[in-house]
């Protein structure tokens, strides 16, 4: 496998513990670099306390058997959709079990990464005590997903006279800190109908306001859940027209129009964009603990006005309007190029800086874990030197090609750029 090297993964959530396992594995001198007290990334937020994308009702929206560790299955006590906790707790016992504790580095901010003239890498982090140090690594992998830095569009007209609170989700713990108020949740997305769904057992009154049509799927088709599905031979061998038109019709047999739940038709055939995946959101609409109304149109005072041309009052308002994919520690135009696409060989791969590797940058329908665990072991066998990359020019190629066919399916919005499908994709792994 050739000389141990030393490399720096950061990030300890789930994608960052699959790169300690793999380079564990394969004989990788690592360290990892964690700016939370302990591991298990988003998962382990909730019940911290800490700023984040996680909420104390967050539970998988994947299947538990895929979304495990394929060394290390989840308990068999776990239901199949666990909930933010039973992960944390799963992800602190993967990582011991892997043996890769000693090898992360807690409390620890990384504030730069920079490669030298050498080819090497500078890592600069900053410890719990405030303590900076620089380190030398011949690797650096960024595990550290992308939900951190929130997006949030321009507030409506009079948003400056809103006289209740205005949050974005990344700030939202629990429903039961809106008590009786009246609150108006902005978007369609995973984070919205969630929220909108757990609100509407504790606020007085809870509207979802939805500027664009999203397919929302149910968490099972058929008794099986949608990552089985996307992972069944029958469904595989489909085309992509053919998946479309049996998930659509599917659709209309479990749940019929949107536009009969009062929310807006997608304006895209599925699988052009992403899904919301939800078993809860229709049925607290038809239930009337949520009302659906339209984007809003401006704000006076505490009345909220709505494109329909209907209103209501609000103590608050919560954007669940998403993340911009920021990596503050990282020179601009990585990995994020000036068309505003991610740019990596296999998604993985920074072509123009040997030596710097992503993890777990992907958006799939279905669990992410398989795939990041393919990428990490790809990682351990560029880091070794068992495998070897192809020049520059040819990765250009192969990321100019795989952004075109994504464009070609899910559009150049922001993200398109990460979505994969999940059995070509770790096809693409295994034969490299």
């Amino acid at each position: 496998m050739g000389e141990s090297v030393r490399l720096c993964v950061i990030g300890a959530g789930l994608s960052g513990l699959a790169v300690a396992h793999a380079l564990k594995s394969a004989g990788v001198d690592f360290v990892c670099l964690e700016q939370a007290s302990d591991v298990g990334g988003l998962w382990r937020r909730p019940q911290a306390g800490e700023r984040g994308p996680g909420y104390l009702s967050l539970h998988l929206n994947t299947a538990k058997a895929l979304t495990g560790y394929s060394d290390y299955p989840m308990p068999a006590s776990y239901p199949l959709y666990p909930r933010h906790s039973q992960i944390a707790a799963y992800l602190r016992s993967f990582a011991e079990w892997a043996g890769v504790l000693d090898s992360v580095e807690l409390g620890t901010t990384v504030e730069s990464v920079r490669q030298e003239a050498d080819g090497g890498w500078t890592v600069v982090g900053r410890d719990a005590e405030g303590t900076v140090s620089s380190r030398a690594f011949s690797h650096v992998v960024v595990a550290s997903g992308h939900n951190s830095e929130p997006s949030m569009p321009a507030l409506p007209r009079g948003a400056e006279t809103f006289t209740g609170t205005i949050h974005h989700s990344v700030d939202y713990r629990d429903g039961s800190d809106y008590a009786g108020q009246r609150v108006v949740v902005v978007g369609l997305g995973n984070s919205a109908v969630d929220i909108a769904s757990d609100l509407s057992r504790h606020a007085g009154q809870t509207v979802l306001s939805v500027r664009r049509g999203l397919h929302v799927m149910p968490k099972q088709l058929f008794g099986m859940a949608l990552d089985e599905i996307a992972d069944a031979p029958w469904w595989i061998s489909m085309s992509l027209e053919e998946q479309r038109r049996f998930i659509e019709q599917t659709l209309l047999v479990a749940r019929g129009k949107l536009r009969d739940h009062g929310l807006p038709e997608p304006d895209h055939p599925v699988f052009s964009s992403a899904v919301t995946i939800s078993d809860e959101i229709l049925s607290r609409i038809r239930h009337g603990a949520v009302t659906p109304k339209p984007a809003i149109e401006a704000v006076d005072g505490d009345r909220v006005s709505f494109t329909d041309g209907t209103s209501v009052r609000a103590d608050a308002l919560v954007y669940c309007t998403g993340y911009r994919m920021t990596f503050p520690f990282l020179e601009p135009g990585c990995p994020v190029g000036a068309g505003g696409s991610v740019e990596l060989y296999k998604r993985v791969v920074a072509p123009d800086r040997p030596g710097l590797f992503f993890a777990g940058l992907i958006r799939p329908v279905g669990s992410i874990t398989r795939l990041v665990e393919a990428q990490a072991r790809w990682i351990g066998r560029l880091a070794t030197g068992a495998a070897v990359l192809p020049e520059a020019e040819v990765m250009h190629k192969e990321i100019a090609a795989y952004l075109s066919g994504v464009a070609g399916q899910y559009g150049r919005r922001e993200g398109a750029s990460t979505q994969v499908n999940v059995a070509p994709y770790l096809q693409e792994l295994r034969e490299e």
